[in-house]
């Protein structure tokens, strides 16, 4: 599993010009789901997304997580985030989940953060969608659940 981390001010989504998710402050995530994903997968990316320290302490300094300031997340699942442009000009998504399986893996990660006590917003699966955000910094983060060591 794939997520661009991204720390925001207000963020929305829209689909149809019609907004169906929106956030003041926190974190938007955009994720990608691979054909070799799974529960633990999410469990990983779910816990980094919470516990990444990138929100300024009184000092300014990116000391704080997602849980100790309260804030919340816009996510938004990306297939494209699986696109391998290592042969050619068009990417290719053979590694990127097939939909079925990646809306249960995203929705099982929205789930896990927000028993977490988050709030989570999100965009629509597989639709087309205006993502709109005020990066906050800017601070990006990129996190793939294979670079762990415990695999």
């Amino acid at each position: 599993m794939r997520a661009v981390v991204q720390r925001a001010g207000r963020s929305k989504v829209e689909v149809d010009g019609k907004v169906v998710g929106e956030i003041s402050a926190g974190l938007v995530v955009f994720v990608g789901v691979g054909k070799e994903d799974g529960q633990e997968d999410c469990r990983y990316i779910s816990e980094k997304i919470a516990h990444l320290r990138i929100f300024g302490d009184e000092k300014g300094k990116m000391n704080l997580s997602l849980l100790e300031t309260g804030k919340e997340i816009l996510c938004i699942s990306q297939f494209t985030l699986y696109g391998d442009t290592r042969k050619g000009r068009r990417p290719n998504f053979f590694a990127a989940a097939g939909p079925e399986k990646a809306k249960q893996l995203y929705e099982q990660l929205c789930t896990m953060l927000r028993q977490k006590g988050i709030k989570v917003e999100t965009g629509r699966f597989q639709a087309t969608m205006k993502v709109r955000v005020e990066n906050d910094g800017p601070v990006t983060i990129l996190l793939d659940s294979r670079d762990t060591v415990a695999k």
